[in-house]
């Protein structure tokens, strides 16, 4: 592993020239109006990307960005400017476009002293990443899952594979003086598969992936694992019969399921929206606000998880974080900003997608915890209803909750049985009421494989969700037939 990644802060300043005295100079600038805060994020990222469609490998890419970016605090204001070119001059000019938002100060600023690192966790120092491995290997394994996927099936018309990875270096400076630094890689292997049968066409998707090795899919036959679930997906829903509509028990399997979780309610805990109050669980600390059976965490501290980081994007260490206790709400997903202006902590939760966005409080790896039921006792318990194993898209109304997500893979249970596949199955409900009507969680939690990526004021930051098997008495399913 090569010096700069060893050491990410001193890469920062052998590459662009900078030292301590100059960070402190562009603070101090940014610090003249009458400001509560202000930080300097450095970004450096290379990325490389292979994708292959109709058995042939058909695009490939490789791109490196660099930039600062620089943040001013004042009260609830923000002030943030950034730039692609890393200089003291280019800095400076942000500084000072950043802190325009702030008042005039009486008084001259404390000087800032910059030097002090953040302790960080050590969750993916790696060897090695799929950036050190020749892109024609990367290729050679789209070319073996697409002759797998065929091979398996004759009903698979199409199967599009790719395969992308980043290195990500990241140094935070901020006017108290400290300084955080990291590297992050990320990795991702998706498949999707195309089956027909002469009455309709399909489609199955899956992958994985994290702060990874290339190994990690080597290891456990996993690329297998993922190109044959896919087809196992699309294959299955050729058969599905038509979704039926209106309330009903429905049953959402382990893993990726927790979507739901992080888009009805995540969202609604984040730190903004809280102290905003547009969010349904604003003010609601100490409250029930679930059924006894949940307890929802959000923790960045999972080893090689996507969700996961050393340090988030404002150089606070990432954190285990308790949302809902037992029903109770416990507290929400804080930034430095929102934490500071609602009198409690940061949870290591600021994120932002690249140098020229500012940070705010998103979710890491989001998931409720085992209960005591097993899986088969949940579906035993079910009359009639609706067994979720896999979404697709999905969208929430932050303000009342209210979410709409479509099964991309679901089947009927009836007599506490599973029985026939279904499609075009929506789920409609409120993200606060839901939890409410939760009457069963398995003893079966699983995370995602590692593919989710969270959309928030056009933002996009990788990760992770989990979940047991839950029952939950009482959703809208939204279908094409009568129930």
């Amino acid at each position: 592993m090569s010096n700069e990644l060893v050491a990410p802060d001193k890469f920062f300043l052998n590459r662009f020239g900078m030292n301590h005295g100059a960070l402190e100079r562009i603070l101090g600038s940014a610090l003249e109006r009458k400001a509560d805060y202000a930080d300097l994020y450095f970004e450096y990222r290379s990325a490389e990307g292979v994708a292959l469609e109709e058995s042939m490998v058909n695009h490939t890419s490789k791109s490196v960005s660099h930039g600062v970016g620089v943040r001013v605090c004042a009260e609830d204001r923000t002030g943030y400017a950034y730039s692609d070119e890393v200089t003291v001059d280019r800095m400076r000019l942000a500084a000072e476009a950043a802190r325009a938002i702030a008042d005039q100060r009486g008084t001259a600023p404390a000087a800032v002293q910059v030097g002090a690192p953040v302790a960080r966790h050590a969750l993916y120092d790696l060897p090695s990443t799929p950036l050190d491995v020749p892109v024609q290997e990367r290729a050679k394994l789209l070319s073996e899952i697409d002759s797998l996927v065929r091979a398996s099936d004759p009903r698979v018309k199409n199967v599009m594979a790719s395969f992308a990875c980043e290195r990500k270096i990241v140094m935070i400076v901020r006017s108290d003086g400290q300084v955080a630094a990291d590297v992050q890689p990320l990795c991702r292997l998706n498949v999707t598969v195309i089956a027909e049968d002469g009455k309709g066409r399909q489609m199955g998707s899956y992958g994985g992936g994290g702060r990874v090795e290339w190994n990690y899919f080597i290891e456990n036959d996993r690329w297998r694992e993922y190109a044959l679930e896919a087809a196992r997906q699309a294959i299955v829903n050729l058969d599905a019969v038509d979704a039926p509509a209106g309330e009903m028990v429905v049953v959402l399997g382990p893993g990726w399921p927790g979507i739901l979780l992080h888009e009805a309610i995540g969202h609604g805990l984040e730190g903004d929206f809280n102290r905003k109050k547009t969010s349904a669980f604003a003010d609601r600390i100490g409250q029930k606000v679930a059924s006894e059976l949940c307890t929802v965490i959000d923790d960045g501290t999972i080893p090689n998880r996507r969700g996961s980081l050393n340090v988030d994007d404002e150089g606070t260490p990432t954190s285990r974080t308790v949302l809902i206790e037992k029903g109770i709400l416990r507290g929400y997903l804080q930034d430095r900003m929102n934490a500071r202006l609602m009198k409690m902590e940061p949870t290591g939760n600021g994120r932002r997608e690249s140098f020229a966005h500012s940070p705010m409080p998103r979710m890491t790896n989001t998931f409720m915890l085992n209960g005591e039921s097993t899986p088969e006792e949940i579906m035993k318990s079910v009359k009639k209803g609706l067994y979720a194993v896999n979404f697709g898209g999905g969208q929430v109304d932050i303000t009342n909750g209210k979410f709409v997500f479509s099964a991309s893979e679901a089947y009927l249970i009836e007599d506490g049985q599973v029985t026939r596949p279904v499609k075009g199955a929506t789920l409609i409900g409120n993200g606060p009421d839901v939890l409410t009507r939760v009457s069963m969680v398995g003893n079966d939690l699983k995370l995602d494989a590692g593919v989710g990526t969270c959309g928030k004021d056009g933002q996009s930051v990788p990760v992770g969700v989990g979940l047991p098997t839950i029952r939950i008495d009482g959703i809208t399913v939204g279908g094409t037939r009568a129930n």
